[in-house]
């Protein structure tokens, strides 16, 4: 079996963990201390984003992950180097056939009510989060979860799972007390994901206000000796991000994390009282991309989407538009990632060849220069990265004849209807890579997942070979083998188009010179706060 046991520090990057992270040796958290730190005081933080509920195992998105993530423990927790690190699994071993993992709970844990966190509670977690959790493809080959002792889970795969340990991260894998969810009410909208809500990380809950703000206090039997090191953490809850920057100007919230707004992280930059940094968002990877409806014509066509991609001028979104913050992003994968190729189908700004191709396709421009009409829609209240490159879109298209109506919708859940009910021939849209390709990738482009769901294949792209090179490399472990795969799929994804990547997103943390260790891990402020403090 491949086994780990906590040693010194490796440097290994994702590409070498993610075939021997399951035996390697780590050290440190990747956020060792630059300067003595504090106890106490009480960290405020300033978001746009409304949480649902506080339950990050049966709900996706940074709005629910960001306080889930304060609330509950997870099995492991990754360095800024991809490396896993130990949390609430102080060690585990990969069976050598790749079908099972075990986990060695620490014996100390407890949950804010005083119980001890068991083997049950991990297996119940994971049956949970593999039932109700939007990413269905995270757990889709755990069959079940053995508890041979307390502090024993043994997770049995059906498949050999390369990314089983990135799964059993604080965003993806929060562990719930068995002995309060396990009450037959449905998980999803169970009383206690937002009151009364028992947890088993750093931070306990003392209120929850809808739309306003999130209240948490220090856990004092945390495992992690000495941690956290606040007494308090608020979330404070403005969709209006103005009044957040007027807040942080005023000394009123120390941190603003996943900002992206390019004007005010100019402003940012230029305050001598505030930090800004960019690190801390690779496990997430959020992008901008145009998302078709393939059901839709003239849409249908591979040279209508071409053409399309034609008239798009990345490094002017990126320069111009977003004011060098962001980078252009032109395949499926994260430039980053060890997976992502270069032997891509590219499509740099040139509008005759897009004339070219919507002739080819059959649609000749009319006596008014038109040839025909669509609409597209983008994701309101981001009108930088959606918005506007709407607007941008509608100026481009017309270049070449494609008329273009912006369709206004009123809120988020309205633009969610649409897309879940493939109500829409193309719109802007905003998706996370997440930590690998099985997670935030394999849901857009696999046949199998076409859904009236939002974020999944609404676009209802079909290829066969495309579905077998995603099923192959989501159970092959040999990461060179896996570049094979996914470059095969690259070079496919990227001449079909079902969506035609643009940018990436410019998030970015905020935050006042008081705060130390700010969160850098691959994870950023997705991540438990526990080793934060204030000056």
């Amino acid at each position: 079996m491949n086994r780990y046991r906590p040693a010194r520090p490796t440097r290994r990057r994702f590409l070498a963990a993610t075939a021997t992270a399951y035996m390697a040796s780590l050290g440190l958290p990747a956020s060792v201390m630059a300067r003595a730190t504090r106890s106490g005081g009480t960290l405020v933080v300033g978001s746009t984003q409304v949480p649902r509920h506080l339950n990050g195992a049966v709900q996706s998105g940074l709005a629910t992950a960001v306080p889930s993530t304060q609330l509950f423990a997870s099995p492991l927790r990754f360095d800024d180097d991809w490396q896993p690190q130990p949390y609430l699994a102080e060690s585990w071993e990969l069976a050598q056939d790749g079908l099972s993992l075990t986990l060695k709970l620490r014996p100390d844990a407890v949950f804010h009510d005083g119980q001890p966190i068991t083997s049950g509670d991990v297996a119940f977690s994971i049956m949970a989060i593999k039932k109700y959790h939007p990413f269905q493809s995270m757990f889709a080959a755990v069959s079940g979860v053995d508890t041979p002792d307390p502090n024993t889970a043994v997770i049995r795969l059906d498949t050999p799972h390369p990314a089983i340990l990135l799964v059993l991260s604080p965003a993806l894998c929060p562990i719930l007390p068995k002995h309060v969810y396990d009450d037959g009410t449905d998980l999803r909208n169970h009383p206690r994901n937002s009151a009364g809500l028992v947890g088993s990380g750093p931070f306990r809950l003392v209120e929850f206000v809808p739309s306003q703000q999130i209240e948490m206090a220090k856990f004092d039997k945390f495992f992690l000796p000495g941690k956290p090191y606040l007494d308090k953490l608020i979330i404070r809850i403005n969709p209006d991000s103005q009044s957040l920057v007027l807040g942080f100007e005023q000394g009123e919230i120390h941190m603003l994390p996943f900002y992206a707004l390019s004007t005010d992280l100019a402003r940012f930059q230029a305050n001598p009282k505030a930090n800004v940094t960019s690190r801390g968002y690779e496990a997430i990877g959020a992008f901008t991309w145009l998302n078709i409806n393939l059901k839709r014509a003239p849409l249908d066509n591979a040279k209508v989407r071409q053409a399309i991609a034609h008239c798009i001028d990345r490094k002017f979104i990126t320069k111009a538009l977003n004011r060098g913050f962001s980078e252009p992003r032109e395949g499926p994968l994260l430039p980053g990632s060890p997976y992502a190729s270069d032997d891509l189908h590219r499509y740099r700004l040139d509008l005759e060849r897009a004339g070219q191709l919507l002739d080819e396709a059959g649609h000749p421009r009319g006596k008014d220069g038109a040839r025909f009409k669509l609409t597209i829609d983008y994701i309101p209240g981001n009108n930088e990265q959606q918005k506007t490159l709407a607007e941008y879109l509608k100026a481009q298209l017309r270049k070449v004849g494609i008329m273009l109506d912006i369709r206004a919708l009123p809120d988020f859940p309205t633009w969610a209807k649409y897309m879940a009910a493939h109500d829409y021939d193309m719109t802007m849209d905003l998706p996370f890579d997440w930590p690998d390709p099985i997670i935030g990738v394999h849901r857009f482009y696999v046949s199998s997942n076409i859904k009236n769901a939002v974020w999944t294949n609404t676009g209802s792209y079909s290829n066969p070979e495309v579905d077998r090179l995603l099923d192959a490399a989501a159970t092959e472990i040999d990461p060179a083998r896996r570049r094979e795969l996914y470059a095969a799929f690259q070079k496919i994804v990227t001449d079909d188009l079902p969506y035609i990547p643009m940018t990436s997103v410019p998030y970015h943390t905020v935050t006042s010179k008081k705060v130390g260790n700010v969160p850098a891990t691959i994870w950023g402020p997705m991540s438990p706060l526990d080793e934060v403090y204030l000056d």
